[in-house]
């Protein structure tokens, strides 16, 4: 039987003990890991590259939105996530096929989770459903009616945000380190917070962003200004390291570009 490593995220110590000791009446699955914060659960993430994410919302600082925004497209665990929230609010996960475990966790509804994740015709939720589960949670939450689509646009050397239900967001093009896509959804990381905002790799590329800015995978665009290094991987690929010790996967197909770029 193949094993699920799983990493549990959530800030009460407490919470993770109680789910620990839940899961280990299951052989399928090993606990590879704990986190009490986004930060720590990213690092384990890149680190370990865990199966299966048990993953509280509520956490100070930063969310476990927060964390599902800083995942990796091409590399996107299984998340279960594990709230609080009535359970009218956790509807937006349903019509998306992701699982959610309401607190307290009854072990009966754990092995559900489990056996949903175990099974060979399940598909881990890609990170553009997640990020719609996300939009969507929170559009209930606020009791706010989607409007269409969010703008962006350009403000001298900003790029703006505008969205329907969060204030205006100008983010210098300076400041942006990396973005990276989930289907209508782009993810844009600064050093200490990301932005989500609906929109297509190819608009912003050819439309929007400055001349620093290359694409480097199918689902991800660096800024040149912010790779400090390249780490030689097999079949011509790289990983780029940026100032912030991020690291990011530059495939074939894009590594012979980067390169002439960078000399």
């Amino acid at each position: 039987m193949n094993t699920l490593k799983t990493l549990l995220v959530d800030d009460e110590p407490s919470a993770i003990e109680g789910l620990a000791i839940r899961l280990a009446a299951f052989a399928e699955v090993e606990i590879i890991g704990q986190a009490g914060t986004v930060d720590q659960a990213l690092t384990f993430i890149n680190q370990c590259a865990p199966d299966l994410i048990f993953l509280d919302i509520e956490m100070p600082g930063k969310s476990g939105f927060e964390l599902v925004r800083q995942l990796q497209p091409e590399a996107c665990p299984a998340i279960v996530f594990v709230t609080a929230f009535h359970q009218y609010a956790v509807q937006a996960f349903e019509v998306r096929a992701l699982d959610y475990l309401l607190k307290p966790v009854k072990t009966e509804r754990l092995a559900e989770a489990i056996a949903r994740v175990s099974d060979s015709l399940y598909r881990p939720a890609s990170k553009q459903q997640l990020l719609a589960a996300v939009d969507q949670l929170q559009q209930r939450e606020q009791q706010i009616t989607p409007g269409t689509e969010p703008d962006y646009s350009i403000h001298q050397d900003k790029l703006v945000i505008q969205d329907g239900h969060q204030p205006v967001q100008l983010i210098p093009y300076t400041d942006i380190l990396w973005i990276d896509a989930a289907g209508d959804y782009m993810c844009v990381h600064t050093q200490n917070d990301t932005f989500v905002m609906r929109a297509r790799m190819k608009g912003l590329i050819k439309e929007t962003l400055p001349a620093c800015f290359l694409r480097i995978h199918k689902s991800t665009i660096v800024n040149l200004k912010h790779i400090t290094r390249l780490e030689p991987l097999n079949n011509s690929e790289y990983h780029a390291i940026l100032s912030n010790q991020k690291t990011l996967k530059v495939s074939r197909t894009f590594s012979r570009e980067l390169k002439v770029r960078l000399t």
